[in-house]
């Protein structure tokens, strides 16, 4: 093999020697070393994303095992940019919180990043597998990174206070919830390539008509991955784990994951049966099933919900069933739909999450009465948070209203003209109480609870201008997103590894 066989993955091993750079650096940086460890990390992702732009990450690695196209570079530079705004937006928390574990925290985060960068491309069901683990088990220790060992609840009380942070929480059920979908997926995936005998992905199916084992397997693998990206019925550990982990962290968790796990989901279901002459079998119909069950729970949870980071995680598991609907066409404007939605998806959702944790950072409150008069507290907070729940809602001028729009157009051009009505109603429902919270900041007066303005830093409210760019950019200027998403899903169907 030479030089040019490792380019494809060329950003997964940078960001390998970032994660060792930053542990490196992370000896010898003094203890009271501030936030310099974050912004290491944030200029360390911020380069991996640049050398995206400049370097070519095409090819093929081995004998297919990881094929490098314009899909699997457009879901590394989506995971590169999810992690510089996680980093962007934790940097005074994590230096506050945790002043002695930054170096862990950040090279846990990069360690993720590295399944993330590798995941969309991979071709063979074990580099999937370790992928999706490399990717996933950082996720744990982060969620509970607040736990007990005398960590307050709250920013403004000391150490044995009493109060116990409920990361500890979040995090069992968020590996509970990861350990059951991997036994799920790997028992799945071992019927399926123990019938194929082969692990490469475009071999999965084999030649002649499916076989029941097949069948099977590939419902088991649905289902597992399912687990992981919070679809109804497996959906029950979104809502704890959100309100339970830091809330910083929670913004990357509901965010970069998901959209890799979509990458997964295509690969499986999508690339497999386009290689097995388009026969996509009984779990297509499942996909929908999963889709409509996703955006219906989804949307009805979230309104009763008083606890913002609860609502958003309701609302989240809404928003994969529209990207699912989109993949479920396969067709190639269909997966680039998907992809267009989960670029909208990160900037909004994120924002979202990180003007939330502005307003909790000194009481460590996350209802709607916290947000009470954030309009006048903090304006542009306030501003902030109207413009990321118009893109979730999918309110014109918004990014998020053209990723709605498109899915929709992909889903009425497959026939799926009943999901589409389905998904304008729900879309309704989303905006009641996306403007329920809207309405916490911006019609009820703060005089009563005497809140003080948000304090925020440089870090976050980075974090919040980018995603604002981000929003009303892409929103008023979609063809610059629309052609790259366009691109990633042409390829996935018409590259092949040899």
């Amino acid at each position: 093999m030479t030089q040019a066989d490792f380019m494809p993955l060329l950003l997964p091993l940078l960001a390998v020697a970032a994660t060792v750079l930053v542990i490196v650096m992370d000896l010898f940086l003094p203890e009271r070393r501030g936030a310099s460890l974050g912004w290491l990390t944030a200029a360390l992702l911020g380069g991996l994303l640049v050398v995206s732009f400049y370097v070519p990450t095409t090819g093929v690695v081995g004998d297919g095992v990881f094929v490098g196209t314009a899909w699997s570079v457009f879901f590394a530079r989506l995971s590169l940019v999810a992690a510089l705004l996680a980093v962007l937006g934790a940097l005074e928390h994590v230096e506050r919180r945790f002043p002695r574990r930054q170096g862990e925290y950040y090279a846990l985060l990069l360690s993720s990043v590295v399944g993330m960068l590798i995941l969309p491309g991979a071709r063979d069901v074990l580099l999937l597998v370790v992928a999706f683990e490399l990717m996933g088990i950082p996720l744990y220790v982060l969620a509970a990174y607040a736990k007990s060992e005398g960590m307050p609840l709250l920013a403004s009380e000391e150490p044995g206070s009493g109060k116990k942070s409920p990361a500890a929480e979040a995090a069992i059920k968020l590996y509970l919830v990861g350990a059951t979908s991997t036994a799920i997926t790997l028992f799945g995936l071992a019927l399926v390539v123990g019938v194929a005998g082969t692990t490469e992905i475009t071999g999965l199916l084999g030649d002649g008509p499916l076989a029941p084992l097949t069948r099977v397997g590939m419902m088991l693998v649905l289902g597992g991955m399912s687990f992981k990206i919070g679809l109804v019925p497996f959906h029950m550990w979104v809502p704890d784990t959100y309100q339970g982990a830091p809330t910083p962290f929670v913004a990357f968790l509901s965010v970069a994951p998901k959209a890799t796990g979509i990458a997964a989901f295509v690969s499986l279901f999508v690339i497999a049966p386009a290689a097995h002459g388009g026969a996509h079998g009984p779990w297509i119909a499942m996909l929908l099933v999963l889709a409509t069950a996703s955006m219906v729970i989804g949307n009805l949870a979230a309104v009763p919900q008083s606890d913002v980071r609860r609502l958003l995680g309701f609302s989240g598991v809404a928003q994969m069933g529209y990207v699912l609907l989109a993949i479920a066409t396969g067709t190639s404007e269909g997966l680039s739909m998907a992809a267009f939605f989960l670029a909208a998806y990160v900037v909004t959702n994120m924002g979202v999450f990180f003007v939330i944790h502005a307003c909790a950072a000194e009481d460590g409150r996350h209802d709607l009465a916290s947000l009470a008069g954030l309009s006048q507290r903090a304006p542009f907070l306030g501003f902030a948070l109207l413009v990321f729940l118009l893109s979730l809602a999918g309110i014109p001028f918004a990014v998020g209203f053209w990723a709605k729009l498109y899915v929709f157009l992909a889903a009425f051009r497959a026939g799926y003209v009943w999901l589409v009505a389905l998904g304008a109603v729900l879309a309704v429902i989303g905006l009641f109480y996306y403007m329920q919270v809207a309405r916490a900041a911006f019609m009820k007066d703060d005089a009563s609870t005497g809140a003080p303005a948000p304090t925020i830093g440089v870090g976050l409210r980075a974090a919040v201008l980018l995603c604002l760019v981000g929003v009303l950019g892409l929103g008023l200027w979609p063809a610059l997103l629309f052609d790259q998403t366009a691109d990633a899903g042409t390829s996935i169907l018409e590259t092949r590894a040899p």
